[in-house]
């Protein structure tokens, strides 16, 4: 009974309750903070979220594509707090707006920033936002954080930016902004972050900027910046992070840097800076990477430049700094590279270098340094490239070079050297690039150098060397390019690439060499007894070395599987990966060592992830760095995908190019299964686009030099190996960098021979982005499938970017007239290639312009259309066309395949 009451007198109290509401307003007259206070500010807030709203979805209507209408599909109603990008603060106002990475096209125009009063955070970095950064961003006055770095904004920077007070991180760099920097943004003083590299910003910095006493970050570089640098940079003893890389900046180096404690990263090379090296800086216990190279700097390095002890890189080449390198160099215990290259150092090479465990890269050639290598040399057991050249070094070259056995370059010209070549050099198993040109060495070319079969270029030219070129240089597989000119030399060259191939330059001024190269006579028979039997020595004394080295290499054999730990000096060692290609016991060793390496892979390590498994970073007990790949395991707990796992071991056991990743070992437990690889430092292409600081470091000559290594490698792949190898996953993020940005191709998880009579597979592999359209349809592979991958990725090198929708445009068979009119042909190259370097010019200009033309040729539809990796790679090889017009008028019209070239 009570319950039928109840609903009848529930309505009558609320019917009431509305009559009361109507006649007497007054009655709802609540006292101060009570609750009412939070109804009127619900109220409030559901008014402004409509208000929100509606601004958000007019510039939602504005942008250009389907895409970007497609990722803001969320967009509906009028709650706009549970839509993708922003979140609400506690009264239900926008307060952060971020839309980072999603390709979004379109311009500011049309966003109504009186809309948002309370938006704390606007990201939308890395977009395709274009037109001017509008007047009425200033009022957002509540604005915390700015990020709308990485799109194509253009024009200059609204002086109305002064009205964002609350302003601590303003990130506008990687656009198209031109003109100075207005005096306003020295009203930003609560600014830690400020980022304005990679534009055309130019004029004088405002002396309004010295008022930015919070900086902690601040990035200048790759503009057109002239003047003087702020005085006050690090008044507030808080900069931590200063770049202002390939501007016009003269005068001193500011005052406050040389107390500024703080600093960690300094990056102030190509200027024209000048000042006394020795006066202007003080001690910066936490200075990790300083660079100053290319500018007008003076004085000597003193004692402080050795009290640095986090000191990993220091680059101070192309200056005028005199005096002696300081022996207090070598207690800098974190420095990884020192290139004081191109200045006026006279003395000799300190001997406490050689106390720098972790030093990989010794750069000082163009100098006055004279007396001896030391010794010491032989203790940097991390050195990957030594340059003295251009000195007035002399002595005999040290035997102990032979003990820096990570060694990949080593240039010894233009000194004064004499004596042998020493027979050591051979121990180098990994050099690629030896030079001991100009210097007055004597004797015969020791036939240990034939070891070297990473070897690539050999430069013995301007020597006294005499006797014959040993016949183990026949194992030179990898060499490209040689000169052994001026020199006293005699007797047949070898009969590989490498010599077969070379100019007649490479060998003239010389007692008399003969053989089947350019401009050389052709060796006749040598019928004298004498003759005779001197070739008979020459050729039975290798012989019984090589039986004796053969008969010593089986009994270290035989030594080494005593003790594991021998045998994981023997994985160091990297001479014969087969060994290590048994399935068993070797595999136990191995499982164990790499556990321990990387803390039972620990995601500490972790340096990367795939499809096929994770990438982790480990330090072998002999202190060699490696990378190894664990893979996926299934949900039974055995291996994802033995076939691929066996398939990438099959084909990188027998792979040994410059340009392509090497594989030290393996294992295949019932625990873990894993490849062992060497460890390339600067990790993937894709990483190094995508970062603003090391894209910069990837100038044009580097990345010309990216893409012939990769098509150095896919030509090997193609037409070298037996039977020809398909890749199948080109992509930036299977080509990894090392320290000095040679390419090397990875990942051959995908790969498989390519046997005549099987050319489908049943499964897709590859990248999106990258894979040939023929695949859409059928799943027939040739290794016209990788060229176009090549194309691909050869535009995402000279762009930055990946290309996207342009490659669709491009790609149409033989670039038909329909084709063309999907993308602006007209549009100036200049304008589509990567903004965040200065233009190419020169001979660098015609080498862009010719790659991305190949590139283009390797787009074609029509697979049959497109070139080969091996007339790709003899392209890049040869002299750049010179350009019929300036770079800045070419267009991509231009660039397009007049005819169809058939591979």
């Amino acid at each position: 009974m009570m319950s039928l009451l109840q609903k009848p007198v529930s309505m009558f109290l609320q019917v009431l309750f509305f009559l009361l509401l109507m006649c007497f307003p007054s009655f709802l007259a609540f006292p101060p903070n009570s609750s009412a206070t939070s109804f009127g500010a619900a109220r409030y807030a559901v008014a402004e979220g409509n208000e929100e709203a509606e601004a958000l979805l007019k510039w939602k209507a504005s942008l250009d594509d389907n895409h970007s209408q497609s990722v803001l599909s969320s967009w509906v109603g009028s709650s706009p707090c549970k839509w993708l990008g922003i979140t609400c603060d506690n009264s239900g106002s926008v307060a952060d707006f971020s839309l980072p990475h999603f390709r979004l096209r379109g311009t500011l125009h049309s966003f109504h920033f009186s809309s948002f009063p309370n938006l704390l955070t606007l990201n939308l970095r890395n977009n395709s936002l274009y037109g001017t950064i509008p007047l009425e961003i200033g009022l957002l006055t509540s604005l915390n954080v700015l990020y709308l770095d990485k799109n194509n904004l253009t024009d200059l920077i609204p002086s109305s930016i002064e009205n964002l007070r609350n302003l601590s991180f303003l990130n506008i760099a990687e656009n198209n902004l031109s003109g100075s920097v207005p005096r306003e943004i020295g009203q930003l003083e609560s600014l830690v972050f400020l980022g304005l590299s990679f534009n055309n910003l130019s004029g004088s910095l405002p002396p309004e900027m010295n008022n930015l006493t919070h900086l902690m970050t601040l990035r200048l570089s790759l503009n057109n910046f002239t003047g003087h640098l702020p005085r006050d940079l690090c008044l507030g003893g808080l900069l931590v992070n200063f770049t202002a890389v390939r501007n016009h900046f003269s005068g001193p180096i500011p005052k406050s840097l040389r107390n500024c404690t703080s600093l960690f990263r300094v990056r102030l090379e190509w200027n024209q800076l000048t000042g006394n090296i020795s006066e202007d800086f003080g001690l910066y216990p936490n200075l990790n990477y300083m660079d100053l190279s290319h500018n007008n700097l003076y004085g000597a390095l003193t004692w402080k430049w050795g009290g640095f002890h986090n000191l990993a890189s220091l680059k101070l080449s192309n200056n005028n700094i005199s005096g002696e390198i300081p022996s207090e160099l070598g207690k800098a215990p974190e420095l990884q590279m020192i290139d004081l290259s191109s200045n006026l150092l006279k003395g000799t090479i300190p001997k406490e270098l050689g106390q720098l465990k972790a030093l990989y890269n010794l750069t000082l050639h163009n100098n006055h340094l004279s007396g001896v290598v030391p010794f010491e040399i032989q203790m940097l057991s991390q050195l990957r490239a030594l340059n003295l050249a251009s000195n007035n070094l002399g002595g005999s070259i040290t035997k102990q070079l032979g003990e820096c056995s990570n060694l990949l370059q080593l240039n010894l010209s233009h000194n004064k050297f004499i004596g042998s070549i020493p027979s050591e050099i051979g121990f180098l198993h990994f050099l690629e690039d030896l030079d001991l040109s100009g210097n007055v060495l004597v004797g015969e070319i020791p036939s240990e150098i034939g070891q070297l079969k990473q070897l690539e270029t050999m430069n013995l030219s301007h020597n006294k060397l005499s006797g014959l070129i040993p016949t183990a240089f026949v194992d030179l597989v990898s060499l490209t390019a040689v000169d052994i000119s001026y020199n006293e030399l005699e007797g047949p060259i070898p009969k590989i690439k490498g010599f077969n191939e070379a100019p007649l330059e490479a060998f003239m001024n010389n007692s008399g060499l003969c053989g089947n190269a350019s401009g050389l006579k052709p060796c006749t028979l040598l019928t004298s007894r004498r003759r005779s039997s001197k070739i008979v020595i020459l050729i039975l004394f290798p012989l019984l070395g090589s039986l004796l080295l053969l008969l010593t290499m089986v009994e270290c054999l035989y030594f080494l599987r005593r003790t594991s730990r021998e045998r994981i000096s023997f994985l160091r060692e990297q001479q014969s990966p087969l060994s290590l290609a048994a399935w068993g016991y070797e595999e136990e060793m191995l499982h164990e060592t790499i556990i321990q390496a990387t803390n039972n892979f620990n995601s500490n390590n972790c340096i990367g992830k795939g499809g096929y498994g994770i990438v982790y970073r480990a330090m072998l007990p002999t202190g060699q760095v490696v990378a190894v790949k664990k893979l996926h395991p299934s949900r039974d707990g055995e291996l994802m995908d033995l076939k691929t796992f066996r398939n990438e071991i099959r084909m990188l056991i027998d792979i040994r190019h410059r340009n392509i990743v090497k594989l030290y070992g393996f294992c295949s437990l019932i625990e873990h299964s894993f490849l062992v690889y060497e460890f390339i430092e600067r990790g993937s292409l894709k990483m190094n686009l995508s970062s603003e600081e090391q894209a910069m470091d990837l100038d044009w000559n580097r990345r010309l030099n990216v893409v012939k290594g990769v098509a150095n490698a896919l030509s090997y792949l193609h037409h070298d190996c037996s039977p020809p190898i398909i890749h199948r996953d080109i992509s930036s993020s299977n080509v990894l960098l090392d320290l000095e940005y040679e390419a090397h191709v990875s990942d051959f998880g995908t790969a498989r021979l390519l046997m005549p009579d099987s050319t489908n597979w049943t499964s897709f592999a590859g990248t999106f982005g990258y894979t040939a359209p023929e695949l859409a349809y059928t799943m027939r592979v040739n290794e016209k499938c990788d060229v176009y991958s090549f194309g691909v990725l050869t535009m995402e090198v000279i762009m930055g970017m990946h290309p996207g929708d342009l490659i669709s445009s491009l790609s149409a068979s033989a670039f038909s007239s329909s084709s063309c009119s999907q993308i602006n042909q007209h549009a100036l190259f200049k304008d589509v290639i990567d903004q965040r370097i200065p233009l190419p010019e020169n001979r660098v200009a015609e080498g862009v312009v010719s790659i991305i033309k190949i590139a283009f040729a390797c787009l074609l539809a029509n697979p049959q259309s497109r070139p080969t990796m091996r007339q790709v790679a003899s392209e890049l090889i040869a002299r750049w066309p010179s350009l019929p017009k300036s770079f800045s008028a070419v267009t991509l019209e231009d660039l397009m395949p007049q005819t169809t070239v058939k591979g």
